[in-house]
């Protein structure tokens, strides 16, 4: 699905975050936002999002559309399972045989039954991507990925996200070149205002 920015502006009190971001996210591409820290990343992703409503400018469709999202914090519930969390948001459309191999492909086998608050952060980032990855959406919203990941468990989630987004439009942020360049067709860089 295209999503189209024009001219989007946020400020918070007095500072400007956001000024006249204008961008088209092409159908089916996967889209970097890198830049540093302050400069409106997490906001941008927010308002295409319609977490938080731009002060102005527009953003189509404004109807609604299908996201899934993975935000800086994991957002899970703590108390159910691993396999129950990743059943939030997909309903019965997979078996536990294949939540648990999902979970396996990253690295994650036998966590399908255990409860999220025993996982360590690095395993709960895994549960929260791949809750995000397997919804059903039109756009994906990823905001730093893969913090807390050390570099070998980084290098198998990349894959696997670059396998399960093929063709579907994503737009990720994040301060991490390598990343940028293992997954993303575009790269915006956002400046401080």
């Amino acid at each position: 699905m295209e999503l189209k920015a024009t001219d989007i502006c946020k400020s918070f009190g007095e500072k400007q975050v956001l000024v006249n971001f204008s961008h088209t996210f092409s159908d089916g591409s996967f889209t970097a936002v890198m830049g540093p820290s302050g400069c409106g990343k997490s906001t941008l992703l927010a308002v295409l999002m319609g977490v938080l409503a731009p002060d102005s400018g527009a953003i189509e469709p404004a109807t609604a559309f299908r996201r899934s999202a993975v935000f800086q914090e994991n957002r899970l519930c703590e108390n159910l399972t691993a396999g129950g969390n990743i059943r939030l948001v997909t309903g019965r459309r997979f078996s536990p045989a294949e939540i648990d191999s999902e979970l396996a492909a990253l690295g994650l086998h036998g966590c399908e039954n255990k409860p999220v608050k025993e996982l360590s952060g690095g395993m709960k980032r895994r549960v929260a991507l791949l809750r995000a990855l397997l919804a059903e959406y039109d756009v994906l919203f990823l905001d730093e990925p893969f913090k807390g990941l050390d570099e070998s468990t980084k290098e198998l989630v990349i894959s696997r996200v670059r396998e399960k987004t093929i063709g579907r439009t994503v737009i990720m942020v994040t301060h991490d070149i390598t990343e940028c360049e293992r997954l993303a067709q575009e790269i915006i860089r956002l400046d401080t205002v």
